[in-house]
């Protein structure tokens, strides 16, 4: 089984590196090959630009685009990492579904309805906030997320989404806690 992680996050002492090592670590030791994009560790760039579209509007593909896209068809299963931080991920994360969930490659329209491309392929969501899970649950934050980021861009682009973990209250929390958060991820990578 090819796995995927795509992981936004800028620290690597955060508990979203703690998630993604935790993911890795489980998944290897099960014989799965995990491929891993740091997009912070890569310089990924996240601005969609004219020049990105002029490419598009040739019928190519700009060279870091189809890099990641390649890494995208190869997998199977995607998870994706990153804290939510103003009620949203990251933006180098949104540069990321701009560029490289491009038309063509993750959705296309047929007689004015989309169509998602990447059928067959499943994804999780992490995402860690220093609010408490409770606020964002009862605010309706969980829902929103979800429908922005499971419904809006994964199942979309033909995603099925079997999962959107969210801990909450990360930075205050006792190292206990964290380890149980840590045990939550593998018993939900279990059923991944």
């Amino acid at each position: 089984m090819n796995y995927l992680i795509v992981y936004a996050h800028p620290n690597k002492l955060s508990f979203n590196h703690a998630l993604k090592e935790t993911a890795v670590k489980f998944l290897t030791e099960r014989g799965c090959n995990v491929e891993i994009r740091d997009l912070y560790e890569i310089s990924f760039n996240p601005v969609l630009s004219s020049s990105d579209f002029i490419t598009f509007s040739e019928g190519k593909v700009p060279d870091d685009i189809k890099k990641e896209q390649d890494y995208i068809t190869k997998a199977d299963k995607i998870i994706f990492i990153s804290p939510i931080w103003w009620t949203s991920f990251p933006a180098i994360l949104k540069g990321y579904f701009d560029r490289i969930f491009s038309y063509g490659f993750a959705y296309l329209y047929e007689n004015h309805e989309a169509r998602g491309l990447l059928n067959g392929k499943e994804a999780l969501f992490i995402s860690t906030t220093s609010t408490p899970y409770d606020i964002y649950k009862v605010r309706g934050y969980h829902d929103s997320l979800e429908m922005l980021q499971d419904e809006g861009i994964l199942k979309f682009s033909g995603f099925k989404t079997l999962e959107h973990l969210f801990f909450g209250d990360v930075p205050f929390v006792t190292d206990i806690e964290r380890k149980e958060y840590l045990l939550e991820l593998e018993r939900v990578l279990e059923k991944f």
